[in-house]
């Protein structure tokens, strides 16, 4: 099987073509920095047409039958898992993926998928008991029509791909922005994928340009009926506007800051294991990763401790080295953003236990100790390898701590009382929260998405159904109805 070649252009109605816009997109190796490939960016005209395409598309693809539908994702399926190499090389160069980051990128788009392949016999309507003598009462499921996607870069397969196959499945066709630092593994791979799996023309198109040039056109363009959108919660807000004023739905997955709570009760070994995966994975560039780390008094020099002698075992550096666990940030704003938060938290009287300095990209795995939650390392949204400690004297402090912040997206809670545990998460105003486990958790048939800041809707199984169908109410009455006093 050769690897896929020219990955460095549009896909609108079927054709692979260079965008019309006078910009272009450099794709850039996050690591060395080197240029990857150089994409001409589209343009409001390519949108346009893009839209044109999968309305037109769309169409026929929401008529075909359910087995039609299932095969072609089957078919995707297939060949993700046959190109895994070289989809993991790509990961690797375009977004600074460690090959453990990769290879469980890959294994949870392919969750999606085969979650996905079943949607189009899942697709149920229903009949309903009417008020009205002689009348049956029906409710049809039915496509939405177009579905404009909006992919982030630090899981750039897996966030595409968990709108792309629930969306193509239930009979929608699609127009995917995918963002300007991954062009390849969070769009062009995916949209070879399907052209090689036999999905009709124009059903899957690829629009690659600056959100500036083009984002706010993409997001109102009359012809698509949802918008699912991940990254940044001011972003997200901007779209969520611009969405509400064309009358049409939004799925929005963004910004966390994500509280790991270690009670006094807690397996200390069990959580500092729990704390270096959901903190470090990545990178710490991951949506659900940990942001605060919240530890009682009682167990905190323990757990400190402990957490960074785990923390200094961690290999990290060039990505494409097996052994590497921590790679480098996507640019070198976001180090100098991150580092400036943390020299600004130690001023104020935050304690550096580890870490601490970048070499060009990668920023080492760094550990805050006695931390505030109104330091700006605690505030703000960190997405990077940084791991602020906060110490508190009681649950209830804990608990304050963990709803202080305008997001609610995940959390994770330690503790051997499992009923305690669950008390506490409950509590917690997010929409997905742990017991025992960190804040890392997408499975494909579970609820995922956020509450507050951190978004509106539900991807996977059952949810993302309810997220990209319209149910249509349709009446039969069976027997001459009575209208007195009108007749």
């Amino acid at each position: 099987m050769e690897k896929y070649t020219n990955l460095n252009q549009q896909f609108i109605g079927g054709n692979w073509q260079n965008g019309n816009d006078d910009a272009t997109i450099k794709n850039i190796n996050p690591y060395d920095n080197s240029e990857i490939n150089t994409i001409k960016g589209a343009n409001a005209d390519d949108v346009d047409a893009a839209h044109v395409a999968a309305k037109k598309a769309g169409e026929e693809w929401g008529k075909a039958l359910p087995q039609e539908r299932a095969e072609v994702i089957q078919k995707a399926i297939q060949i993700l898992t046959q190109r895994k190499e070289e989809i993991v090389e790509w990961l690797i160069k375009e977004a600074g993926s460690t090959r453990v980051k990769a290879e469980t990128e890959i294994k949870i788009t392919l969750g999606i998928m085969k979650e996905a392949a079943s949607f189009p016999t899942r697709m149920h309507g229903f009949i309903f008991d009417s008020i009205t003598p002689g009348k049956e009462s029906r409710a049809y499921r039915k496509p939405l029509g177009v579905i404009g996607i909006i992919s982030p870069w630090n899981f750039p397969l897996n966030l595409s791909m968990r709108s792309i196959a629930p969306a193509l499945a239930t009979g929608n066709a699609i127009v995917l922005k995918p963002s300007s630092d991954t062009p390849v593994t969070g769009a062009i791979l995916a949209a070879k994928i399907f052209e090689e799996a036999g999905l009709p023309k124009g059903v899957f198109n690829v629009v690659i340009g600056k959100g500036s040039s083009i984002g706010d056109h993409f997001v109102s363009h009359p012809d698509s009926k949802l918008i699912s959108f991940t990254g940044s919660t001011p972003v997200g807000k901007n779209i969520g506007k611009l969405a509400g004023e064309a009358i049409k739905k939004t799925s929005l997955e963004l910004g966390g800051n994500n509280v790991f709570v270690v009670l006094d009760d807690a397996n200390i070994d069990d959580a500092v294991d729990a704390a270096v995966f959901g903190k470090f994975m990545h990178q710490g560039q991951i949506c659900m990763s940990i942001n605060r780390i919240v530890v009682d008094f009682k167990i905190a020099d323990e757990f400190v401790e402990k957490f960074v002698e785990k923390t200094k075992q961690l290999k990290f550096g060039d990505p494409s080295d097996k052994e590497t666990t921590v790679g480098p940030l996507i640019d070198h704003d976001q180090v100098e953003r991150i580092l400036k938060d943390v020299n600004d938290s130690t001023s104020d009287g935050a304690i550096l236990r580890i870490g601490g300095k970048a070499k060009g990209n990668v920023l080492e795995p760094t550990i805050l100790d006695n931390v505030k939650d109104d330091m700006p390392i605690a505030d703000n949204e960190i997405f990077g390898p940084v791991a602020p400690v906060i110490r508190v004297s009681s649950e209830e402090e804990a608990l304050k701590i963990a709803n202080s912040k305008p997001h609610g997206l995940s959390g994770a809670v330690f503790t051997r009382n499992i009923a305690r545990g669950v008390a506490f998460a409950r509590k917690v105003e997010t929409g997905m929260i742990h017991v025992n486990d960190q804040t890392v958790n997408d499975e494909p048939n579970a609820p995922f998405g956020g509450e507050r800041g951190s978004g509106l809707g539900r991807f996977n199984g059952d949810f993302v159904l309810e997220e990209f169908t319209r149910l249509q109410w349709v009446t039969v009455q069976h027997e001459p109805r009575d209208f007195t006093p009108f007749t």
